[in-house]
């Protein structure tokens, strides 16, 4: 019952649930998700620390920056649960579509990430 409980508490925040739905998509970088959300950087790292301890992200370091994505197989299955759930109800809603044509304006080939590189998809 407490993961049931920290899950819900890290789902309980619009703005890690936008995350969640960004990182559908793969991997990003934490400046496109602080660029995507226009959120301060340490309000989008104390979002992903939420996340990350309650086992819905995991994160690699690239220099100063981490590169995110929703965590997969090594998952607990009610973590997978979730994630699979918030993507089916809310996949095509208008505030997570318009945070994917965001992702894509500041993703444009002349606008460079300040982690180092471009996103890459998530590994399964």
């Amino acid at each position: 019952m407490k993961e049931l409980v920290e899950l819900a508490k890290a789902l309980s925040d619009e703005s890690r649930v936008r995350v969640v739905l960004l990182l559908s998509g793969g991997e990003l970088c934490a400046c496109r998700i602080i660029e995507v959300l226009k959120l301060a950087p340490s309000t989008v790292s104390a979002h992903m620390a939420v996340l990350h301890r309650a086992g819905l992200v995991k994160f690699r370091k690239q220099g100063t920056w981490r590169h995110y994505r929703l965590a997969g197989k090594d998952s607990s299955p009610l973590a997978r649960e979730l994630l699979a759930a918030v993507r089916k109800s809310l996949g095509n809603n208008p505030r997570a579509v318009s945070d994917r044509l965001r992702l894509k304006a500041v993703e444009a080939p002349s606008r460079a990430c300040a982690g180092g590189g471009s996103r890459r998809r998530a590994r399964p």
